[in-house]
């Protein structure tokens, strides 16, 4: 005869199970929509003015004339103004010199970050955590605009393309950043390395740079995209006008009103309008950006989460 437990009735429960957060739960068709109506207006706030932009630079005096200054719709294209500033004066020049400080520029702040933040990266090495004090006070102390225009005068910069390299060609927290990612690789390899010969530098090479895409790819951006929309630098350190890079060209012509050289003719004949040249002008320092980015973007997440979280 098999005897029945009567189970005992389960207690009422006083508090109600806690909902869950809003951003875990489904959108709703309602919540898509508005989503995507922000969106769209987001998108067209960017792009709508970058439209006019170089809609603008691709039109004739004639259409820029009929619309009263900015053109929104396209009537007939023309590449007059750019083929004017690429003609060999002084914007060609200036662009030249853009791209050759952004590479060299680049190149050398490369170098000097991942050397300096895999040094700091390794516990045992010489006097990193002074120098890595260092590095920290400089972020928040600077000793000023006319020091460091003293310093460059001194060491005989000015009016030389080195004035606009050096001066900036460290930053401290790109150097965090590449910091905290090595620390974030595992000491594993790199003792590995170590046991079959592998000197400093070959760790770095062939171990710790290939393992870094992310990040690298991210500063060598930010790095190249500093050197290319500098301005201030230019402005303070060189006087010859055959010297200056494209974004300082770019303030002499929209600020100051002031034509390029080769080009006050063109525009005093009527074969040239000076809005044209203008937005021609913006959307040259604006491509190598605009172009670079979207191949740079993937690794954003990537390069700068995992190195803020692992420093």
């Amino acid at each position: 005869m098999t005897t029945v437990i009567d189970k005992p009735a389960s207690k009422p429960r006083l508090w109600a199970a806690p909902e869950r957060p809003a951003w875990e739960e489904e959108p709703s068709k309602a919540g898509l929509a508005g989503k995507g109506l922000a969106l769209t207006f987001a998108c067209l706030a960017v792009l709508f003015p970058l439209w006019i932009v170089i809609v603008t630079s691709l039109s004739s005096r004639k259409t820029i004339d009929e619309a009263g200054g900015l053109v929104m719709v396209p009537k007939g294209i023309t590449f007059i103004a750019y083929r004017e500033l690429l003609s060999g004066g002084q914007v060609t020049r200036a662009t030249l010199v853009s791209v050759l400080v952004t590479l060299v520029g680049t190149l050398f702040s490369m170098t000097v970050s991942v050397l300096c933040a895999y040094g700091l990266s390794r516990s045992g090495s010489l006097a990193h955590r002074w120098i890595l004090m260092t590095l920290l006070a400089t972020m928040f102390f600077s000793a000023g605009l006319i020091p460091t225009y003293l310093l460059v005068q001194s060491l005989g910069l000015t009016d030389s393309y080195l004035a606009l390299i050096l001066p900036s060609a460290l930053s401290v927290f790109n150097v965090l950043v590449l910091r905290g990612f090595f620390m974030g690789i595992s000491q594993e390899l790199i003792d590995s390395a170590r046991i079959d010969g592998a000197g400093d530098f070959r760790v770095l090479w062939q171990i710790v740079m290939p393992l870094s895409r992310a990040v690298l790819a991210v500063i060598t951006l930010f790095y190249a995209v500093g050197y290319w929309s500098a301005w201030f630098n230019a402005s303070l350190y060189l006087n010859d006008q055959d010297k200056m890079p494209l974004q300082n060209v770019m303030i002499q012509l929209v600020q100051k009103q002031e034509a390029p050289v080769g080009l006050g003719q063109a525009i005093k004949t009527g074969q040239l309008s000076g809005l044209a040249i203008q937005m021609a002008v913006m959307v040259m320092a604006l491509l190598p950006v605009a172009v670079l980015s979207p191949f740079v973007q993937k690794h954003f997440k990537k390069g700068m989460l995992t190195g803020a979280v692992k420093g």
